[in-house]
């Protein structure tokens, strides 16, 4: 059988102590960017892989950060797990990503496997039912954990989201400036911040323009395209239907779009059409998608440096963090038949 490499192989192969192999191998700022990159090349050339369960247990760090969302393939969480990767990398984290798809239990089987795994945090976007205690055994099992765009009422740690009531009256103010009185919205569920949220923003804006909202136009529940595109064909056929609708995402708004033009009206014209998170296909869609751009980049940033600015010692905080959201107007809500 082959000898196993050490640290030592590497550090005659270079003529450099094993110190300086062990911090380069550890990503450590101590060594010079051209030193650390010939060591890695040398280790990888001898075949050596570095046992990060060893160093966890002399120096109580994994180096790995737990990151679990709805679902990876929404271009919205997409977009926030770019912003989430690039702050890790620059801090040198690794992280290992799970979507739990409103799944409790496949939520805390995950979480369960950080703990075991001695992960040093989680970021997480919690499933629909989380109870706040989850989050604190996880915080009581040394796990620091940080929210993304849902919160949780008393879980006691931080978490960033766009200002969803914010965002979504911004919307409605729009349709009605544009002489829109009936106005619907379509998605979401008040089973998580984020739909309470959206939906509050959009009954505050009705009222406030002395509308009253009809519990008929509120059609709660889709959250993806597919469900977006039957919510679609169904408000085709609904008597007295509202000249427009604002959606929970753009994800329920482009299929909401698709099934109101299979049912032969036509999205822009016939009804006017405001998504929900600015995500790249809003923008080339036909008609491109008037939306609300929820800060992605600023949600995925913030969050990671909030934890690892948790993992160098600095104190907890249970402040949920509000982006201001801002308003993109596309050809879907532009005009009026």
């Amino acid at each position: 059988m082959a000898q196993k490499v050490k640290l030592s192989t590497i550090a005659d192969e270079l003529g450099v102590s094993t110190a300086t192999v062990s911090l380069a191998l550890r990503d450590s700022p101590l060594v010079a960017d051209q030193t650390r990159d010939k060591i890695k090349q040398t280790a990888r050339d001898l075949g050596y892989i570095y046992n990060r369960r060893a160093a966890s247990l002399r120096t109580s760090r994994s180096g790995i950060v737990g990151v679990c969302v709805h679902d990876v393939m929404n271009p919205f969480f997409g977009e926030i797990l770019k912003y989430v990767e690039h702050e890790l990398d620059r801090r040198r984290q690794t992280f290992i990503l799970s979507n739990h798809y409103d799944d409790l239990s496949k939520q805390r089987a995950f979480v369960d496997t950080l703990l075991q795994l001695g992960a040093d945090g989680l970021i997480l976007s919690p499933a629909v039912g989380t109870p706040a205690a989850d989050i604190q055994l996880a915080e009581g099992n040394d796990l620091p954990t940080v929210l993304i765009a849902r919160t949780i009422e008393g879980a006691g740690v931080c978490g960033f989201r766009g200002d969803d009531a914010f965002g979504m009256a911004l919307a409605v103010d729009h349709l009605i400036a544009d002489g829109h009185r009936a106005i619907a919205m379509v998605g979401g569920t008040e089973q998580t911040s984020t739909g309470r949220d959206r939906a509050a923003g959009w009954r505050s804006a009705l009222r406030k323009a002395e509308i009253e909202p009809r519990p008929e136009w509120r059609i709660e529940g889709p959250r993806s395209r597919d469900a977006g595109f039957q919510a679609g064909l169904a408000f085709a056929k609904m008597d007295d239907r509202p000249t427009a609708a604002v959606c929970f995402s753009d994800l329920v708004a482009l299929g909401f779009m698709y099934g109101l033009a299979r049912a032969g009206l036509t999205p822009g014209s016939d009804i006017a059409v405001i998504g929900y998170d600015d995500i790249e296909e809003a923008g080339i869609a036909t008609p491109s998608l008037s939306t609300v751009s929820n800060g992605q980049a600023e949600v995925g940033h913030r969050a990671a440096g909030a934890l690892l600015d948790r993992l160098a010692g600095n104190p907890p905080s249970e402040e949920t963090v509000l982006i201001r959201p801002t308003l993109k107007i596309r050809d879907s809500s532009r005009f009026r038949g």
